[in-house]
């Protein structure tokens, strides 16, 4: 009874942390993810424990004082042996190999999310240290916090306005890579109404433990609530706040802006590749070089 318990308080600490996480899954992209996990383990298990089984059963029979085990100083190879030995872990690396290539196709993050419903576009802008979002559709914008309606596609198109940086939201799935003067695209979807947690998943400097983000899945009802709240009230973000907006700060608590200029992340993306017409107060060059 009390090596049961023992048991049953070891594994609830280890599965303690799989709340918020890869292994909770509240989206379609993030449950085809887990389930690649799952298939991959369970293939290497297959190799892992019959190894680990046949290592203890020959140590155990081969012990000293069992006297029926052969005794054979001379053996030095076995073609069928070598057979057994290759084939196994052969097999399994086609099989993790397959289950790689196939997922990598299936979810490709460019791969718009097969639905009835029109897709939701958000614009994501990494800063330093603080995430930005703009819904074009809706002309607004906000600071690290993602509102989405549930069961509706959301097509992101993310760009840097520095450094590379990394957006993740575990429990959506697909970490992406954000980089400055280009646009990386991912599609995701939130199937479960919740508030989930994201995250900068690639160090950015000293304000990176703060950059974090929350992503509220709302009915579509709350959504359009939220989008006309947002309407009626915050600054309006422009070229002139979007450069105050871009300084670095660390735990920036969020907020939303009333309206976006239309072409505000298009000159972001092109701000950062140098082309001098859309060249932000930002990113002049003096303060390019004090970062």
């Amino acid at each position: 009874m009390r090596y049961g318990l023992l048991a049953v308080t070891l594994l609830s600490v280890a599965l303690g942390g799989c709340s918020e996480g890869v292994l909770d899954p509240k989206g379609p992209i993030a449950a085809a993810e887990r389930l690649i996990m799952f298939n991959s383990l369970g293939i290497m298990l297959a190799i892992v424990i019959p190894t680990i089984l046949a290592t203890l059963a020959v140590g155990f029979w081969f012990r000293a004082s069992n006297s029926r085990a052969a005794y054979l100083p001379d053996f030095a190879y076995s073609g069928r042996l070598e057979l057994l030995v290759w084939s196994i872990p052969a097999m399994t690396v086609l099989l993790v190999g397959g289950v790689a290539w196939v997922g990598a196709h299936d979810l490709d993050p460019r791969k718009p999310i097969s639905s009835s419903v029109t897709p939701v576009t958000v614009q994501v802008v990494s800063l330093d240290w603080k995430w930005l979002f703009i819904y074009p559709e809706q002309g607004i914008a906000s600071v690290n916090n993602l509102v989405v309606p549930v069961g509706t596609p959301i097509s992101f198109e993310l760009t840097s306005s520095s450094v590379m940086n990394s957006f993740h939201a575990p429990q959506l799935g697909s970490q992406i890579y954000t980089m400055s003067g280009m646009v990386t695209r991912l599609h995701l979807q939130a199937d479960h109404l919740g508030t989930y947690p994201g995250q900068s998943a690639m160090f950015s400097g000293d304000g990176f433990s703060d950059m974090r983000f929350t992503v509220d899945a709302v009915t579509d009802n709350q959504f359009a609530q939220w989008v006309r709240q947002a309407r009626e009230t915050g600054p309006a973000l422009d070229m002139q706040t979007y450069a105050a907006l871009a300084m670095p700060s660390k735990a920036v608590a969020p907020f939303t802006y009333r309206t976006v200029a239309a072409d505000l992340f298009s000159r972001i993306v092109n701000a950062g590749m140098g082309t001098q017409e859309s060249f932000l107060p930002i990113c002049s060059t003096s303060q390019r070089a004090e970062r």
